[in-house]
């Protein structure tokens, strides 16, 4: 937020347009974040009332250019708003660029035109939902659906193997991701941090987002046997504990082919992006349960729920959703780090400066780490 601050708003400050209106942006609007980190109400007036929403709308998302940004917004609004006429579209690519396609031009003409000129486009006639299935490396191919999440999704829990046999994994992979339940139970350590606490005396995710450090456990499943389409909503139920009062988890997960290179897409300004994200601070656990759906964990921040040393507790992390055919011989990947990921810049959280500690990670009976993943079988 202080980057997209000092960018955007100072342009505005001290550009022509300010000459004008002298006391725009007067409020003290990073003070203001820092000051209600938790949900104190003052944001609510800002907030959308979804059971009062009842206008017809398009709601417009990226997999790839928005990613950790506005998907989510596009993709609550359509499940939560009261609107009997909502249409959802998940394109990728840049921010800009579907938004002036032919196909995307297309598609906001027509629905703009029945609502506001009574032209019969036919419109209300398409199935509501429409997606950009992606085969990855920038290659997408539009679907229409009837439902988000789609109705025959076959939602599959990858367990996390952390055992002692999972040991072997080659190429710096420390666990693996696995259809049944392991019997054995497992854990794997790692420093919450990728540098010495100098090394990140301004609490940055730069270097680590740069590929500069390091830190955090990766897990694979085998190469996949045929072609594997994940889309939707994802989560994850991490068991871990830490050594220091507090613990950051990001989760990135990626397509790895077979030569175990990433398959990117496109970001926000064109930057290599792996597939999706979820984040979760762990004192920040505690469930809303009236929001909390299987697949998407919903949290209240209304307080903070600090931990003990080496206490385990059960995180549920929301994981934004994604769409990606893991082609035959691939593998899916999932990091689970202390800072921002490959792939995140330039969006990048702040972090707490206690996250010089040792992180744990387990999996097993009683402690059951496990990826949630949206598998779409064939029509």
């Amino acid at each position: 937020m202080t980057n997209w601050f000092t960018t955007h708003m100072a342009h505005h400050l001290l550009g022509r347009a300010y000459r004008n209106n002298p006391d725009a942006f007067q409020i003290k609007f990073l003070w203001f974040l820092m000051r209600h980190s938790l949900d104190t109400g003052a944001f609510r007036p800002m907030q959308a009332q979804w059971d009062r929403i009842d206008v017809p709308f398009l709601a417009a998302g990226n997999w790839s250019g928005s990613m950790g940004q506005h998907l989510r917004g596009a993709t609550e609004g359509f499940m939560r708003a009261a609107s009997k006429h909502k249409r959802l579209r998940l394109h990728a690519g840049t921010h800009y660029h579907a938004f002036y396609s032919e196909d995307g031009r297309r598609d906001q003409l027509r629905f703009l035109d029945h609502w506001l000129k009574d032209i019969d486009t036919g419109v209300t006639d398409d199935p509501p939902v429409k997606l950009a299935i992606r085969h990855g490396n920038n290659t997408a191919e539009w679907r229409h659906e009837n439902e988000w999440p789609i109705a025959r999704t076959q939602w599959t829990k990858l367990h996390f193997d952390l055992s002692t046999a999972a040991e072997k994994m080659p190429n710096g992979i420390h666990g693996r991701l696995v259809r049944e339940a392991p019997a054995e139970v497992g854990s794997r350590i790692y420093p919450a941090s990728g540098a010495t606490r100098a090394g990140h005396a301004s609490s940055s995710s730069t270097s680590l987002a740069m590929g500069l450090a390091r830190s955090g456990i990766s897990l694979q499943t085998e190469p996949f046997a045929e072609d594997i389409e994940i889309t939707g909503p994802l989560a994850a139920v991490l068991w871990v504990s830490s050594d220091s009062e507090d613990m950051d988890v990001f989760l990135t997960v990626r397509n790895i082919d077979p030569a175990g290179k990433d398959v990117f897409e496109d970001g926000q300004q064109g930057q290599p992006i792996p597939v999706t994200k979820g984040w979760l601070r762990a004192s920040h656990r505690e469930l809303d349960p009236e929001l909390t759906l299987p697949y998407r964990p919903y949290h209240k921040h209304i307080e903070r729920k600090e931990q003990q040393p080496d206490e385990v507790v059960r995180l549920d992390i929301e994981i934004w959703p994604t769409s990606m055919v893991f082609k035959k011989g691939h593998r899916l990947q999932l990091d689970v780090q202390p800072r921002d990921g490959i792939g995140s810049a330039p969006f990048t959280h702040y972090h707490a400066d206690y996250n010089t500690g040792v992180n744990t990670v387990y999996s097993g009976p009683g402690r059951e780490s496990y990826l949630l993943v949206p598998i779409i079988p064939p029509r």
